[in-house]
C-alpha cells in the first residue's frame, strides 16, 4: 500500500479506494510540458487522485 508522508511534520496517510477497499497504487504521470505528478490510484479503475497534501506541501511517497 502506497504510504504519502509529511516532509516537514511526519505525518503519514494510507488510502483506500471508496468504491471497492483495495488499496490506491502509486503512479507518477508525466505532463504535456514534461513535469511529472504522483497520483494514487485504484487497481480496479475506479479513478485516481493527486497525492495529499500537508504543511501546504505535495506529500511524498514511499514504497
Amino acid at each position: 500500500m502506497a504510504a504519502y508522508t509529511c516532509e516537514k511534520c511526519g505525518m503519514s496517510v494510507n488510502m483506500t479506494c471508496g468504491q471497492c477497499g483495495q488499496a490506491l497504487v502509486h503512479e507518477t504521470l508525466t505532463k504535456d510540458d514534461g513535469g511529472t505528478v504522483d497520483v494514487s490510484k485504484c487497481p480496479d479503475g475506479h479513478g485516481m487522485i493527486k497525492s495529499p497534501m500537508c504543511c501546504a506541501e505535495d506529500m511524498t511517497c514511499s514504497l
